[in-house]
């Protein structure tokens, strides 16, 4: 093997030692018969002249070994996990036969090739890898969990290897997969270590004046740095060292990318991040006094030091999913510095430098998350050859309650488990879903009630006679699908009753009966409906007779028709002290209405009182005339929310000789003459006219409305500028 020319000298000299390393590291567990086939694998691929080098000019069995031995050493995987990693390169390559290796070295070193192998594929087929989906998508596609260990220990290579490489584009695309990638992966299994390092790394290559920039900032301060770190300590191993604990302490300086994270998000220098330091306190204390010693030491340290409270963290009481375990505290040191503390035993520190690998050299150790099973059953896994079973379980609990779908385009969507073909259609438009008769997934049809499966692929089926059903609720999990749904029906139910609204009142009219909300009201409650939604569902499903509900309309009018009369005439004349016509009348017409249509009977709304040049809108009236409101009404919205079939366009053609009436809202001190200077002001401008004046005062201020006819918009807004003018007023604005 060593003498084939793929092998540069330097090569040969390092793989010779680094397969003694490992021989050291799996020897214990490797019969001498395997050996000697893994022997023969490794030649087979290093004969074979179709292996050529990466992009980067590296020799890939090399490569595999240097793997292997970060797997071993950083990461702790044993027997299976290393030989699949030094075979893998010989099956990809098509050398050696997946069947060959399953029948020479067992059932678990297959698994974990083939699950490199399914892993590649994945990849390819979706290369949108900066999305937090993927990296799930990940880990519920690796049939072993050694696989996504593996995957870390070669990137972790890969990045220590490339510095002097003059292939910058695959340098730049390898730094963002470590960074968006791996360093998510590592964190997600507690590689604390290993994630830093991608950080650091994938910063040092994608940023290089960043980097330097930063790792420069830290040198010169160091000094002064480890005196404060001192200072700090000092009184707190003494504190320590009297309640007879023992312990180690050290401080750990941030990473470089976390400190530059944080200049970006704070939008500071380097010399405005004032926590570039943890004290670690690590204890030697035995299983059962863990967590009590943490607790004291976090009691001796808070009351020495001012803790901040808001961002204390207990991963102590309940660990991380990860296995992560610590007490952190933030205190307010000497000099009024902040400095964050960490307190955990050595085998806590253990763990959170090593991740879940070394959970597997804690036998019988118990978290208080309840994940003391599958941790357990991870470390049996790594020592005995019949494990898939404990590691399927292991993947089934991360991520048992999510799955993992495609779009038509490759986007990769999450779902809690048990979503459905509905769900998807409504995560990705209401409109789809109201529509959604079905999907095509992977290719096949299925119905909107199909259970999605991670990596499906699904194309979405609409039919425009399709709508929502009642029982839809009950297909979908999602909230939002249910919430759409809802809606949905919600609209369906108002449209039908708007639409029987209107056959009511059109049959009204007629019958040339007038229609009167007050005395719709009482008629609604006689009838017995305590909703006026269900009173116009029952005319919609036709179980109301609609003669029977004239009939009875027209006996509550005339009782109360008196009543009614002397409450219209009432409220007009309190709107109105000097009417004048509502209609836009003059020698020409200045408006054109949806298709540019003039001539058209038209009114201006009092709600709003619309003046020349306002943005405006039309609404069709029951009785078919055309109210002309402000696109800025208070009735706006509702109107085209609920009555959007009856709004049409409409805009200013050409200004005629029209005045407009318009309020004004006025709010002032109750300084003497100050209405006589307000109403001066006005009478003054040319072309506009008050028509009212109604005014109340109160603890020495006044409000009231001014009613007053404009020519046009320009005036208007002239007029209230010179009002805002007057001492004493505080506030002009146009009702």
């Amino acid at each position: 093997m060593a003498g084939n020319l793929l092998f540069t000298k330097e090569e040969r000299t390092e793989l010779i030692n680094l397969l003694k390393t490992l021989r050291g590291a799996i020897i214990p567990t490797v019969t001498h018969e395997e050996e000697k086939k893994i022997y023969n694998c490794l030649k087979a691929a290093a004969d074979n002249k179709e292996i050529v080098r990466d992009v980067f000019g590296m020799n890939p069995i090399l490569s595999s070994f240097r793997t292997a031995l970060i797997a071993h050493e950083e990461i702790g995987l044993k027997h299976d996990g290393i030989i699949a990693i030094l075979l893998y390169t010989g099956v990809r390559d098509n050398i050696s036969a997946i069947e060959r290796i399953k029948e020479e070295f067992g059932e678990n070193v297959s698994r974990i090739i083939k699950g490199l192998v399914k892993i590649q594929e994945l990849y390819k087929k979706n290369p949108v890898i900066e999305s937090e989906n993927f990296r799930n998508l990940l880990l519920s596609f690796a049939e072993d969990m050694r696989v996504i260990l593996i995957m870390i220990a070669d990137r972790v290579n890969l990045m220590r290897q490339i510095r002097d490489t003059e292939n910058l584009d695959a340098k730049f695309k390898v730094s963002e997969e470590a960074s968006y990638l791996y360093a998510p992966l590592a964190h997600k299994l507690g590689l604390y270590k290993l994630k830093s390092e991608l950080e650091d790394l994938s910063l040092k290559y994608l940023e290089h004046d960043a980097y330097y920039m930063i790792k420069n900032k830290l040198n010169e301060t160091k000094k002064s740095r480890d005196q404060y770190i001192q200072k700090f300590i000092a009184p707190i191993e003494k504190k320590l060292t009297d309640a007879g604990l023992k312990f180690h302490m050290k401080g750990r300086t941030k990473s470089i990318h976390s400190i530059w994270q944080k200049m970006k998000k704070q939008k500071c220098n380097f010399e405005g991040i004032f926590d570039l330091f943890a004290i670690r306190i690590i204890l030697d204390a035995p299983l059962e006094q863990e967590k009590m010693q943490c607790w004291q030491v976090f009691a001796l340290i808070t009351n020495m030091y001012v803790p901040n409270h808001k961002r204390m963290r207990d991963w102590l009481t309940v660990p991380k999913s990860n296995g992560y375990e610590s007490l952190h505290i933030t205190v307010n040191g000497p000099e009024g510095k902040w400095v964050e503390v960490q307190i955990r035993t050595e085998r806590m520190d253990d763990v959170a430098e090593r991740g879940l690998a070394a959970h597997w050299r804690y036998k019988g150790i118990k978290g208080d998350a309840g994940q003391d099973d599958w941790l357990n059953s991870i470390r049996l896994a790594l020592e005995s050859k019949d494990d898939m079973q404990v590691m399927d379980r292991f993947k089934m609990d991360l991520y048992e309650d999510e799955i993992f779908v495609f779009t038509p385009k490759g986007d990769l969507i999450r779902f809690p488990k048990g979503a459905t073909v509905l769900d998807f259609a409504y995560h990705i438009h209401s409109n789809v879903g109201n529509c959604c008769v079905g999907a095509k997934i992977n290719g096949k049809i299925v119905t909107l009630r199909y259970v999605l499966k991670s990596g499906d692929q699904i194309d979405i089926i609409t039919a425009n006679n399709q709508t929502p059903k009642q029982d839809w609720i009950n297909i979908v999990k999602t909230s939002r699908a249910k919430a759409k749904i809802r809606q949905a029906l919600k609209e369906t139910q108002i449209k039908d009753g708007l639409y029987a609204k209107e056959m009511l009142e059109r049959r009204m009219k007629n019958r040339k009966i007038e229609l009167s909300e007050a005395t719709m009201s009482h008629l609604i409650k006689k009838l017995g409906f305590k909703e006026t939604k269900d009173f116009y569902k029952q005319i919609a499903d036709e179980t109301l007779d609609m003669n029977h509900v004239i009939d009875t309309y027209l006996k509550i009018q005339s009782n109360d028709s008196g009543t009614q009369a002397q409450n219209v005439r009432s409220a007009e004349s309190f709107s109105y002290e000097a009417p004048i016509s509502d209609k836009a009348g003059g020698h020409e017409d200045v408006l054109m209405i949806d298709r540019n249509m003039k001539g058209l009977e038209y009114s201006l709304a009092k709600c709003c009182h619309p003046v020349y040049g306002d943005d405006i809108f039309g609404f069709v009236t029951v009785n078919g005339g055309i109210k002309i409101h402000k696109a800025s009404c208070p009735n706006s919205h509702e109107l085209h929310k609920r009555f959007g079939y009856r709004i049409v366009k409409a805009r200013w053609s050409g200004k005629g000789v029209s005045q407009y009436t318009t309020i004004l809202k006025v709010v002032g001190n109750d300084n003497i003459g100050i209405l006589n200077n307000i109403t001066s002001i006005i009478s003054k401008e040319e072309k506009i006219m008050i028509r009212s004046i109604n005014v109340d005062s109160s603890d020495g201020l006044f409000s009231g409305n001014i009613v007053i006819s404009v020519e046009d918009i320009n005036r208007l807004e002239k007029l209230i500028k010179k009002l805002n003018t007057i001492k004493g007023v505080k506030q002009i604005r146009r009702l």
